[in-house]
């Protein structure tokens, strides 16, 4: 998609949305959104080349999708690629219905080329920014686009209403094909090849060969105030942003509303979205806003370019007005290994007020996150490139986790298919160790499983991420489907169970569907079991989700059909 046309469908989308409010309440309270998403490959040209691309109705990134809390969405996916494919709703909750949810192998089998599935969800007390994204292998490279929720007709913002609105959806480029990128690596069993550069709404940016023309614009009026809605789409990377010159107010994170604060800089991980209020007081120019790594691995390759886009002054009138500069101002990014920076603006997230977390807890769970190495028989095989003749792997709690191909957790579990799966993964590491020190070599391989861990309806859950030192210590962006969930603390070095706990917070801590684990530290997450179906907990870095770094929790049926998995779909893919 063209970087100004989605500038200027999200301008429309802001005015048509002051109008709904404006209007009547007397409107249907909540609609039902029909859409077809064909997947097919098209030309897309970057960097200079042009590349046979899989997008979603040829535009790249996807449709942006815009709704209101309690609307019902009905999108029709088509599979006109030669890859299966599903699709994912990333951070819907999807109230007792996992068959939406999309990944594959665990909810459903994937759409297969030439086939089709219908997803149907409702958005049920959600307001703010989410995104959806294909859940195949490395396809959500290029295969994704933001879900922007409204509030209900009559409802507001809790901070001054902005004048535009723009999704500015972050994204990696590679210069081939990036399932080839995967099947590579997979092959040999070294790190994938880093990306060529980062994206602002599918452009790399004016520092990128071939690329001034496409960068995206982003027009504003000296004055007025304006919402980024901010989502890391990017495959494997962690990113600062910045705005040149400009304050940003985070007034949002992963469809839930913050405590508003100011900052010059955020940081957000894969799968996360950021909301953030700018507004236009400096001298009218053209202003750069910008994108790079925070790379937290040590001694790992990384994409170390500059992603930009353009805030650009304009009159009332339109124009962008006489004597402007025609060089945008650049902002100052911190260093990639900032970390001080990064968890400066984590630890600054907050609710609005005091919320509800769950103080009782009945499932105290210790999950430790990190990479491994598989040995090889043969090191000098052409299959084991990995450090010393090694396949790199990753895993939780040592099991390092393997989608079943002949069925989905989901569709075993609901038809009581043995084989498929077992419940029988540990709730905390098999053999304790200085997590963050220096590690034996006996515990740096995983076992390979397809392990789940059930629960019981309505169970209140504590899980402490904790990060290793195995290979290298790093940030994880740990995405839990269908839940969101109350950060209650976080550290570095290993997690002390006696002290740690003291300095929870339990009044107003952040609420996230994706969060980070502390390079060579821990974060604790609380959240109450109260949505039934089989839902993936993984790293959003996508090389570290193929290597095995998730799970699945099994949360059981409550009482009657309110506290039930739905039905499936009759038109539920089969493997």
């Amino acid at each position: 998609m063209d970087s100004l046309k989605l500038a200027n469908f999200s301008l429309c989308s802001c005015l048509l949305f002051v109008t709904l409010l404006v209007s009547s309440v007397s409107f249907s309270a909540a609609e039902v959104h029909y859409h077809e998403f064909v997947i097919q490959a098209r030309p897309v040209k970057r960097l200079c080349r042009t590349h046979s691309t899989i997008t979603v109705n040829g535009q790249f990134p996807g449709p942006t999708l815009a709704v209101r809390d309690g609307d019902s969405l009905v999108i029709t996916a088509i599979n006109r690629a030669r890859y299966n494919v599903t699709l994912h709703w990333h951070g819907v909750r999807q109230i007792r219905n996992p068959w939406a949810d999309g990944p594959e192998y665990v909810t459903q089998c994937p759409i297969q080329p030439g086939g089709t599935y219908t997803y149907r969800f409702t958005i049920q007390n959600q307001e703010g920014t989410l995104w959806w994204h294909a859940h195949s292998k490395w396809l959500r490279a290029t295969v994704y686009g933001a879900l922007i929720i409204f509030p209900k007709l009559g409802l507001h913002y809790p901070f001054p209403m902005p004048k535009r609105e723009f999704p500015i959806l972050l994204g990696e480029w590679w210069d081939r094909n990036p399932m080839d990128v995967l099947k590579q690596a997979l092959f040999t069993g070294a790190a994938p090849n880093v990306s060529d550069a980062y994206t602002i709404n599918g452009q790399p940016g004016d520092l990128y060969r071939c690329s001034s023309k496409g960068t995206a614009v982003f027009p504003v009026i000296p004055g007025e105030t304006i919402l980024l809605r901010i989502i890391n789409a990017a495959l494997n990377q962690e990113l600062f942003f910045s705005v040149a010159n400009h304050q940003m107010t985070v007034v949002g994170v992963d469809a839930a509303y913050t405590r508003p604060f100011a900052t010059n800089v955020i940081m957000i991980g894969p799968g996360q979205t950021t909301n953030v209020l700018i507004t236009a007081n400096q001298a009218p120019g053209r202003y750069y806003m910008a994108a790079q790594a925070y790379q937290t691995a040590q001694n790992a390759a990384f994409d170390n370019t500059t992603t930009t886009a353009i805030l650009q002054y304009i009159s009332t009138s339109g124009s962008s007005g006489k004597g402007q500069s025609s060089r945008p101002i650049l902002p100052r990014l911190p260093a990639f290994n900032d970390t001080a920076t990064a968890t400066a603006f984590t630890s600054s997230l907050r609710s609005p007020g005091k919320i509800q977390v769950p103080t009782q807890i009945d499932e105290n769970l210790f999950f430790t996150v990190g990479l491994g190495l598989i040995n090889c028989s043969n090191p000098n095989s052409p299959r084991c490139q990995g450090p010393n003749g090694t396949r790199f792997a990753a895993s939780v709690n040592n099991v390092s986790f393997v989608f079943p191909r002949t069925n989905s957790l989901m569709q075993a579990y609901y038809q009581g298919v043995p084989g498929v799966f077992t419940t029988d993964f540990p709730p905390v590491p098999p053999i304790p160790f200085n997590y963050t020190g220096n590690v034996s070599r006996g515990l740096w391989q995983p076992v390979k499983a397809t392990k789940l861990y059930k629960l019981k309806y309505g169970s209140k859950v504590q899980l402490v991420f904790q990060d290793t030192s195995i290979v290298t210590t790093e940030d994880h962006p740990m995405h839990l489907h269908g839940y969101s969930f109350a950060v209650v603390g976080a550290g570095f070095g290993n997690f002390d169970p006696r002290n740690d706990p003291a300095k929870f917070n339990l009044i107003d801590p952040p609420v996230r569907n994706t969060i980070g684990s502390n390079p060579g530290g821990w974060v604790a997450i609380r959240f109450v079991a109260d949505n039934p179906g089989v839902w993936l907990l993984h790293c959003h870095i996508d090389s570290h989700l193929v290597w095995g770094l998730a799970m699945s929790f099994l949360v059981e049926n409550g009482v009657g059909e309110l506290q039930s998995v739905i039905p499936p779909p009759p038109d539920l893919p089969r493997c």
